[in-house]
């Protein structure tokens, strides 16, 4: 597998799509409908866009250079567009695990837990933090869930619910060998990980505490983590407008209203 292609593509612009154009030139404004266009150096090969690490489209044929993609709804963040060329056998394969996701991840924190075997059925997880004090706060939960959606997940013989499962047959609920955490689980059958996001939170450096919850209530000793520094990213500028265009210079001169 060949993966994303970055190299030989360039030039890439996009354009919102208003909803209409009044006789003043006025615009009305959509649910940010964009056009992306790039230029490229791969004739033979198919190409993806992402918006914010997620995959947004692909094109139908080698030679497209064009398309209009769907882009966040918000005024906090501004929006990651990438054009990446792929094998033409690639095309449906979704390569977003593989890029930094930008569009809710401003200010938040994602922890990683591992959904060992060991771990009973029916627990859950309960995430607290510090709030930026150095010292987390167990009266202060800030989330948590499920460790297993079902009882189906729970995977090995006899672990399953007796009489539940395929006898002999219960293995068959582990995620596989190599497909979880790897050198994390069980040899053989691995475990997969339980990924977490925080809601957003302010500039700092915070930490966090997880315990596990078996259904009798038996609580787990905390795990904690490391401190962890949040820098939400800037807002987007607001009130820009294009003041002058040289094209045979390629001088662009913008204009920022001041903010009253």
């Amino acid at each position: 597998m060949m993966g994303l292609i970055s190299s030989g593509i360039n030039g890439v612009r996009v354009f919102e799509l208003p909803m209409g154009v009044g006789s003043n030139g006025g615009v009305v404004e959509g649910p940010r409908v964009c056009l992306v266009r790039w230029r490229s150096a791969w004739s033979n090969k198919i190409h993806q866009v992402y918006v914010n690490g997620r995959l947004a489209g692909t094109t139908v044929g080698c030679g497209q250079r064009e398309m209009v993609v769907q882009t966040p709804s918000c005024y906090e963040q501004a929006a990651m567009v990438e054009v990446f060329a792929v094998e033409a056998s690639e095309a449906d394969v979704n390569f977003s695990d593989e890029l930094e996701r930008g569009d809710g991840d401003s200010g938040r924190v994602r922890l990683s837990l591992l959904r060992s075997q060991r771990l009973p059925a029916g627990a859950r997880f309960e995430v607290y933090f510090d709030n930026g004090t150095g010292v987390v706060d167990y009266e202060h939960l800030i989330g948590g869930g499920q460790v297993w959606g079902c009882w189906q997940d729970k995977a090995g013989f006899g672990l399953a619910r007796f009489g539940e499962g395929d006898f002999g047959y219960e293995w068959a609920g582990g995620v596989g060998f190599g497909i979880g955490g790897f050198g994390l689980g069980e040899f053989g059958v691995d475990a997969d990980v339980i990924e977490w996001v925080s809601p957003a939170l302010d500039a700092g450096a915070y930490r966090f505490g997880v315990k596990v919850i078996d259904e009798r209530g038996n609580e787990s000793a905390a795990s904690e983590t490391g401190e962890v520094v949040v820098i939400p990213a800037a807002r987007p500028a607001i009130g820009l407008d294009v003041l002058s265009f040289e094209e045979t210079t390629n001088a662009l001169m913008l204009e920022v209203e001041d903010e009253k």
